[in-house]
């Protein structure tokens, strides 16, 4: 019986040498990794994704290197721009592993070093530009943040592929100050709208003014061209009457200049008796003539209305008044 244990144990011991031989030969790769092989402890190269056998004893894997696209924070720091004012800033990168040898070999601790190349250059870079240009020109930073540690990194089998700034902090007298500068600012630029404002209304209304004395001028003188045509046309009617009563009274019509005397010195009794400062007119008269008067323009209108051609006479005519007396006006 005892014998037998012991051959059951040696059997046991077989299995799991022989369980263990075969887990350390054949090796599956994931997909996106990549696994280094030494020999002897001699790199001799690199398993892809799949499976692997490996030389029982002699090979080992030492490194299994993710292949994907990282991402690590890079940590906050101080930093002095070139017109001496500190801000504080932090960022991210984005890298990928092309070369799983030269990232297991090329150097020590990757992404610590990656993480200092990458704050060493941030310090370089932002200290080498003034506060303003530094806050708007945020992707410039990034651009040759980029350049700088991509090429710095290419010997370790990296490629960086983006570094972000995320935040850029000045200090807080700092902040209120540009605050204030911000502040100032707005309000010149609002006085500035402003006062092109007042001078924008005052342009219009003074355009306006203008226009409106303009027009004036042209009111004024087209009623002054219009009184002109009528005075021109009651002259130019006047003109003819008096050349009509004038050659009434070339062909020995005595009834025309009767009318026409008659005529003229009623419109100037009218004119008088208008008078606002007048309420009696003393003046001397020739009764008979005015009587005689308006016996012409009697038998002027008999002529007109009477269809015969002669003159028809006043009858009935009133005695001579007196040669002066007063006129009571209304």
């Amino acid at each position: 019986m005892t014998g037998f244990g012991g051959f059951e144990s040696f059997g046991f011991i077989l299995l799991a040498a022989a369980i263990w031989g075969l887990w350390s030969t054949v090796k599956i790769v994931p997909q996106g990794s990549n696994f280094t092989v030494e020999n002897l402890g001699r790199y001799t190269r690199t398993l892809t994704p799949g499976m692997h056998i490996l030389i029982p004893v002699l090979e080992r894997v030492t490194h299994r290197l993710n292949m994907k696209e990282q991402v690590m924070d890079i940590p906050s720091q101080d930093v002095i721009t070139r017109d001496n004012a500190m801000v504080t800033v932090d960022g991210v990168a984005f890298y990928q592993l092309l070369n799983a040898a030269k990232a297991a070999y090329e150097v020590e601790n990757l992404d610590h070093s990656i993480v200092n190349l990458t704050m060493t250059n941030i310090r370089t870079v932002m200290g080498s530009m003034d506060l303003d240009e530094l806050l708007s020109n945020r992707d410039q930073i990034n651009h040759r943040l980029l350049q700088v540690v991509d090429a710095a990194t290419e010997s370790w089998g990296v490629k960086v592929t983006r570094i972000e700034i995320k935040d850029i902090a000045p200090p807080r007298d700092l902040i209120d100050s540009m605050a204030r500068q911000m502040k100032a600012e707005r309000e010149k630029r609002a006085q500035i709208l402003e006062s092109e404002g007042l001078r924008q209304a005052a342009i219009l209304k003074a355009e306006g003014a203008k226009q409106a004395v303009v027009l004036e001028a042209e009111g004024r003188r087209e009623a002054a061209y219009r009184d002109a045509e009528a005075r021109e046309r009651s002259a130019e009617a006047e003109a003819k009457a008096t050349t009509l009563v004038s050659e009434a009274i070339s062909h020995g019509n005595v009834q025309a200049i009767n009318y026409f005397v008659a005529n003229n010195y009623m419109k100037a009794l009218e004119a008088m008796a208008k008078s606002p400062n007048q309420k009696i007119i003393m003046m001397p008269l020739e009764a008979s003539s005015v009587i005689g008067s308006l016996g012409g323009i009697a038998a002027i209108a008999a002529e007109a209305f009477g269809g015969d051609g002669s003159a028809a006479k006043p009858q009935g005519l009133p005695p001579r008044g007196p040669r002066s007396g007063s006129v009571p006006t209304t």
